[in-house]
């Protein structure tokens, strides 16, 4: 093994939205940052496919394979390369919502609490909307939360196609509004082309190794703190030091690395006192529901359109629901690209077309809905093979959602006689993946402090969506940046 002759104030390992994002803001106040990343710079950006480029989903999956926990193997979707997941996703950048922090009953349980409230990191969503060039505007979204500043960026231009779409549902009475964009010089906004790449520009503070592949974490022969942080990068094994060491693998890498890092001190995995360490895993339930729309004729537009009127339920259903937004052009989606069959189902229903027809004439409307922790829902290894067992759960709340949303489209589109396909995202999506790590103030019930340190461990945080206790309906990834700027504080308080 070789061991490397530097030193850093802080070593991460992973460069998606929490790796990337707080890994500038250190590196930016003058710290010395290594950044450990096993995968290499992206060849093209999501956002710069052409023609069905989408649908060759294996460019979007990762290399190796995980189980089910039926034992069977499978692809998952996320992506090993330099901005990680913010490289394929769709540029959404929303906040929870005020009350997705505190306690809420749904159909199948209760949604925890957060030791934090929405006012601990309102002032984190500003700074990372500004960070992320978050394009937005306010509206009449009963469920939009209290902001200290307006978007410093206009919401993103529409179709006129979905101008005329977002009519009809406000004439059905419904409240649609702008979904807030992360749009930059180089389109959707990541942490690659916002983080690691400026920070590399600025100066010589922040290192970025790729191609390596982070296989432990060593503590010193107390247990207590992480001493060293080990790599392999063209088949030879590193040893790397740093002061504080930070993960943002993504909430299911994260968890399987501190359990594959278990030592004499730590049996169970890295800072797994709890046990709790890969439990609680959710990813949010996700159905893609196919529009025929014939006055669209690309199918590489921007998402711009959301609903949340049935966020926390509606007068049939006095339980949370759920978020509707619309795909945007459905060859620049690279999660449909996860549901061929329904391309097959949608052909059947419009023989006449083939699949770039279909794709440049069709809307997607994407449905999102919260699943609740379990932890019987988890992340664990066997032969060092990451393995999930996963179980949906709040469905009644969800096929609701779908129920009503079919009904909607039918009632405002009346020239429409035919069918609305859709299908369910497959074990393979682990987008929205969170709370294989939550954070919280008992060690007995949490793997992490409130700083999203781990509780066993003096120098060892993690910064990606694994913190969150529930997962709420909307995307994780604002808050996950919002984070790492928030815990990137933190840090430079103790590297003073």
């Amino acid at each position: 093994m070789i061991i490397d002759d530097q030193i850093y104030d802080v070593i991460v390992v992973g460069t998606g939205a929490g790796g990337g994002t707080i890994a500038r803001k250190l590196a930016d106040a003058g710290k010395k940052v290594l950044v450990l990343e096993q995968g290499q710079f992206s060849e093209k950006e999501s956002s710069e496919l052409t023609e069905v480029e989408v649908f060759k989903k294996e460019q979007y999956h990762a290399p190796e394979q995980w189980y089910d926990q039926h034992g069977e193997p499978f692809h998952p979707q996320t992506s090993y390369c330099v901005g990680g997941n913010t490289k394929i996703y769709s540029g959404v950048l929303m906040r929870l919502r005020e009350k997705d922090f505190e306690a809420v009953e749904h159909k199948d349980g209760i949604s925890p609490e957060w030791a934090l409230k929405y006012a601990d990191f309102e002032p984190y969503y500003t700074e990372a909307e500004k960070l992320y060039q978050v394009h937005g505007q306010g509206g009449d979204d009963a469920t939009e939360p209290s902001r200290s500043q307006d978007y410093g960026f206009p919401p993103v231009e529409r179709l006129p196609q979905l101008d005329a779409i977002n009519q009809r549902f406000k004439d059905y009475g419904l409240h649609p509004n702008y979904l807030p964009i992360g749009i930059g010089q180089e389109g959707r906004t990541d942490s690659e082309d916002t983080g690691i790449s400026p920070a590399i520009r600025a100066g010589d503070r922040l290192t970025l190794k790729t191609g390596a592949q982070v296989t432990s974490i060593h503590t010193d022969p107390s247990g207590k703190i992480v001493k060293g942080v080990q790599a392999v990068i063209q088949n030879q094994a590193f040893l790397f030091v740093g002061d504080i060491v930070v993960l943002a693998c993504g909430a299911i890498n994260s968890a399987a690395l501190l359990l594959k890092s278990a030592n004499a001190k730590h049996e169970n995995g890295l800072g797994n006192s709890s046990g709790l360490v890969g439990r609680n895993l959710m990813k949010q339930l996700m159905t893609v529901i196919v529009e025929q729309e014939p006055t669209l004729k690309d199918g590489l537009f921007q998402r711009s359109l959301y609903v949340n009127d049935f966020y926390w339920g509606d007068q049939d259903f006095p339980y949370p629901m759920g978020h509707v937004q619309d795909s945007g052009g459905i060859l620049q989606d690279v999660i449909f690209s996860e549901s061929p069959p329904l391309i097959s189902v949608a052909a059947k229903f419009l023989p006449k077309f083939g699949l770039k027809q279909l794709a440049t004439r069709s809307l997607g409307w994407w449905l999102q809905t919260e699943d609740l922790p379990n932890p019987e829902n988890r992340v664990w290894l066997k032969n060092n093979k990451v393995h999930l067992n996963y179980t949906e759960n709040n469905l009644e709340a969800h096929d609701r959602l779908l129920y009503r949303w079919q009904q909607i489209l039918k009632a405002v589109d009346k020239e429409f006689k035919g069918t609305h396909p859709y299908a369910r995202m497959p074990i393979s999506v682990v987008a929205h993946q969170c709370g294989t790590c939550r954070f919280g103030e008992d060690p007995a019930t949490s793997v992490l402090d409130l700083h999203c340190k781990m509780h066993d461990l003096e120098n060892l945080y993690v910064v990606d969506s694994s913190f969150f206790p529930s997962s709420s309906a909307t995307s994780p990834m604002l808050t996950v940046i919002a984070n790492a700027l928030r815990v990137g504080d933190r840090l430079l308080e103790i590297l003073r």
